[in-house]
């Protein structure tokens, strides 16, 4: 695509030398251009006397991002979902640990079968592959943790009060800020991997669908973020976190998680089986969620469950 990375600074470029620049004629420049727009879902604009330029600079992936990367890393300009694709690289015998990585994703997917799509060229769509022994139980508080991964990128760019919301969100009070999806993928009584998906809000301005309130680091910083540097960053602390999980597990990151919960003490309520109600406590050593009811403490593990504060 490089005739999107010369248009991606946003200037004027004329037909002709962009034609000169790509080897191709004038006529071709055009076809690419309204293939771009159609792939990407972006404006490019055209002026007599001036050429072509997209409405707003986009801040494309570097070129070398893969070289850069701590493990060997696929980018994309577009797919439907970094977790799809990451388990269709292991079905393809691509070894882990790995990472997948897209410009755009128009089928992202959630817990409890929610969507996330992200606007091309503005947020973080990551996924990361760990391989693990000794069975699934070692999973738990795995999402718990790479939050904390994640919320240590977003402190280390200035990113303001971000807290983790139990069992996989990282938010703010302006609203939801990143995500944490994993799945596993093998014999999850012995050998298999986890497939760690990561969305984050960067540099969207308008226009996620998601549902619920939502902001990014542009809103909240006010000011763009190097999607490239971001990115690299939190592969490398994902592969960091994973490494010391997978000798000490959860309980490594307890005190941590903590530090940045949101929440405690408040009233809340846990949906998606029987509706449980209490004051928010805190979590074990395994990452399972401290209520404690008009019944007495509960302790919940993960699943298909819902968290929200407790409407007065």
């Amino acid at each position: 695509m490089q005739l999107l990375r010369a248009l991606s600074d946003g200037q004027f470029h004329s037909g002709e030398a962009l034609g000169s620049m790509l080897g191709v004629s004038r006529a071709a420049v055009w076809k690419q251009i309204q293939q771009i727009e159609a792939d990407f879902d972006i404006v490019v604009d055209r002026v007599r006397g001036k050429g072509y330029r997209l409405a707003s600079p986009i801040d494309l992936y570097r070129a070398d991002i893969a070289a850069l990367a701590k493990v060997p890393l696929y980018v994309h300009w577009a797919l439907p979902s970094t977790n799809s694709v990451a388990l269709q690289c292991l079905a393809d015998g691509k070894s882990a640990p790995m990472a997948v990585l897209a410009e755009r994703q128009t089928a992202g997917r959630g817990r409890r079968g929610r969507g996330w799509e992200s606007g091309f060229a503005e947020n973080l769509c990551l996924t990361y592959v760990h391989p693990m022994q000794g069975g699934a139980a070692r999973v738990e508080g795995a999402s718990l943790a790479i939050g904390c991964a994640v919320v240590r990128v977003l402190r280390g760019i200035g990113v303001p009060s971000v807290q983790l919301k139990w069992p996989n969100d990282v938010i703010t009070a302006q609203g939801k800020l990143a995500g944490i999806l994993i799945e596993l993928h093998g014999d999850l009584s012995d050998c298999f991997h986890l497939v760690i998906g990561v969305g984050v809000n960067v540099n969207a301005r308008h226009g996620i669908e998601v549902d619920q309130p939502w902001t990014s680091c542009r809103r909240l910083t006010g000011k763009s973020v190097d999607r490239s540097s971001f990115a690299l960053e939190v592969i490398e602390q994902v592969q960091t976190v994973m490494r010391q999980f997978d000798v000490e597990g959860f309980a490594a990151f307890k005190d941590e998680w903590l530090d940045n919960a949101a929440w405690l003490g408040e009233q809340v309520e846990l949906s998606g089986g029987a509706v449980i109600a209490g004051t928010l406590m805190g979590i074990d050593q395994r990452g399972a969620l401290i209520v404690a009811t008009d019944e007495g403490q509960q302790v919940v593990a993960g699943g298909e469950l819902s968290l929200r504060r407790r409407q007065a």
